[in-house]
């Protein structure tokens, strides 16, 4: 190799890393911006100074309840669960090499979903309850499919095939809960069920901050092996990388990040499924875009909220709006794959 050619490859590699710098740090300011939107506007649009005085402690008649008790929680429930749903999903699509193998397909997110209208429905639990159960639920969604597909060798497709499964049957659980619920239970069930941001609460939100700074930096250092990964298992391997506890060590981390965030704010749609792309698409080849990916999916969640209360004469969940999004992209995959033979 000539050293011209070292040159370019050097040239090629800086470009490309500032494309990734200038990417993450708009991503940054969009989400920082979002955030600072969804504690001005509501049904009353306050004054910046204003909020800034309610969010230090000063207590201002009608302010300091709208900004610290509704927006400030809805605020910070929205960027936390967007991060870790859109870090989430983009880890799974990456590891198994395929654009559908986010978690609401392969059934992780519906072991939340199926264990919280069971307690809403027939337990008629408290929402802390809920919350620990649709936890518990995903974490033993998550393992179930695991062990069901780790087969030596590992086989992406096998993983694939057992997860829609275990949505499918899932999904008919949930349906039948629905069928037989009584008529009060069922609107608190299929507003968690649509993903809504609606009732966050300060108490509620330490679980989830807590695994965000946990397990998020985890899936971002590892996620420089997730490139290795997608190039199969037999040349990660022999380049070193010890796939097993590398794949172990995503899972576990991304499965905690779905299972907390899910039981904060509901399986919010397509968020996990989108965000992995949208970064793909707006980093490039060469880099990472595990941390670009969870900013992409803040961003869909804080927007797609404010969009659901504000740009409408009635109020949706942001679960409404992100699915009006994603909807039309999986079917403009499905055909795009569909041309490709990819199925």
């Amino acid at each position: 190799m000539t050293n011209q050619s070292v040159e370019w490859i050097k040239a090629g590699r800086r470009q490309r890393r500032r494309r990734w710098v200038i990417v993450t740090v708009l991503l940054t300011v969009s989400a920082l911006m979002l955030c600072c939107a969804m504690l001005f506007l509501g049904n009353t649009v306050y004054p910046v100074k204003d909020v800034v005085r309610a969010l230090s402690g000063e207590q201002i008649k009608g302010v300091s309840f709208a900004v610290n008790t509704i927006r400030l929680p809805r605020m910070l429930a929205g960027l936390m669960a967007g991060f870790a749903f859109g870090l989430a999903g983009n880890t799974f699509q990456t590891m198994l090499r395929n654009p559908l193998a986010n978690p609401n397909v392969i059934g992780i997110t519906a072991g939340s979903s199926a264990a919280a209208v069971f307690c809403i429905i027939v337990l008629h639990a408290s929402e802390a309850v809920v919350s620990a159960a649709s936890v518990l639920a995903g974490l033993a969604a998550a393992t179930v499919i695991y062990l069901l597909s780790n087969r030596k060798p590992f086989s992406i497709g096998r993983l694939i095939l057992v997860g829609i499964g275990m949505q499918a049957m899932l999904n008919a659980f949930i349906s039948y809960l629905l069928l037989i619920g009584a008529q009060q239970d069922l609107p608190a069930a299929l507003r968690w069920l649509s993903g809504s941001l609606n009732g966050s609460q300060m108490h509620e939100l330490p679980p989830l901050a807590v695994t965000v700074l946990l397990c998020a930096p985890i899936v971002i250092l590892l996620g420089r092996h997730l490139n290795l990964l997608e190039l199969g298992e037999s040349a990660a391997t022999s380049l070193g990388l010890r796939t097993d506890m590398t794949r172990v060590a995503l899972i576990l981390s991304s499965v905690f990040l779905l299972a907390i965030a899910t039981a904060a704010t509901g399986p919010i749609a397509f968020v996990a499924f989108l965000s992995g792309p949208i970064a793909k698409r707006l980093v490039g080849a060469g880099f990472s875009n595990a941390l670009p990916a969870g900013l992409v999916g803040a961003n869909l969640v804080l927007a797609a909220d404010l969009i659901g209360q504000n740009l409408f004469e009635v109020r949706f969940p942001v679960g409404v709006i992100t699915g009006m999004l994603g909807a039309p992209y999986l079917i403009l995959l499905l055909i795009r794959m569909n041309r490709k033979g990819s199925f």
